[in-house]
């Protein structure tokens, strides 16, 4: 099993760019896979993080309600914004500058077969990290993601999380809020869920602006010891 992650930075990067770059990446996975499996091979699988920040862009799940989208196409294009329909689970977010995006590209069978682990794991990661800067986040039963203000009327979602995966390779991930624009929030029901916040972490540490480099440093350890992983 191959638990070397290789770790990119694509910096900022349009969303349609990082998305077929994921794909790439995804399609060699599986189909060095599927050699393994036809021709009796055992060569390694490779796994990926890419971190990246995106222009400003509203994805839809595959099970999303584009109802949650509250902008026509005029709007959009006056907000600077771009839209896609995409294949992981979840329902509309948004992405934009001051925003960690994380894609675990992982073979899982390097790793543990088991979808809801890795889900709480990618969880975990980001609730380490914010504990370091002093702030209590949990999940919260039946919503996905990192929040804060859990079971109060102040609940606040600060990091999403939406994932795809085949043949135990994933693709997607998650988005954690540090310097974000919040006002992008108010043109969507984020993640579908009427009548919760939305929130960043500048916002929380009463900050003008977090060090982005030192957060995503964290979110390395975290999953470093996670996934008993070696980042590359």
């Amino acid at each position: 099993m191959n638990k070397k992650i290789q770790l990119q930075d694509l910096g900022s990067k349009d969303y349609k760019s990082a998305w077929e770059y994921q794909e790439e990446l995804f399609k060699d996975i599986v189909d060095l896979k599927i050699k393994n499996r036809r021709e009796e091979l055992d060569l390694e699988t490779p796994n990926y993080l890419l971190f990246v920040e995106h222009p400003h862009v509203y994805t839809l799940g595959k099970s999303g309600d584009l109802e949650n989208l509250l902008l026509n196409e005029k709007q959009l294009e006056a907000k600077g914004a771009s839209f896609y329909k995409i294949n992981r689970g979840g329902d509309i977010t948004y992405h934009g500058p001051g925003q960690i995006v994380g894609y675990p590209i992982l073979d899982l069978e390097n790793f543990f077969t088991d979808i809801h682990k890795y889900l709480r794991f990618l969880e975990e990661a980001i609730i380490l990290t914010l504990n370091e800067y002093g702030l209590e986040c949990g999940r919260s039963d039946g919503e996905t993601g990192v929040w804060l203000g859990v079971g109060t009327p102040f609940a606040r979602k600060i990091c999403a999380m939406g994932v795809r995966a085949s043949r135990w390779v994933t693709m997607h991930g998650f988005a954690l809020n540090v310097n974000v624009d919040l006002g992008y929030f108010d043109n969507i029901i984020p993640c579908g869920i009427r009548g919760k916040a939305v929130t960043s972490l500048n916002v929380e540490l009463g900050v003008e602006k977090v060090g982005e480099e030192e957060v995503k440093a964290k979110i390395i350890k975290h999953l470093t010891n996670l996934f008993e992983a070696e980042f590359i």
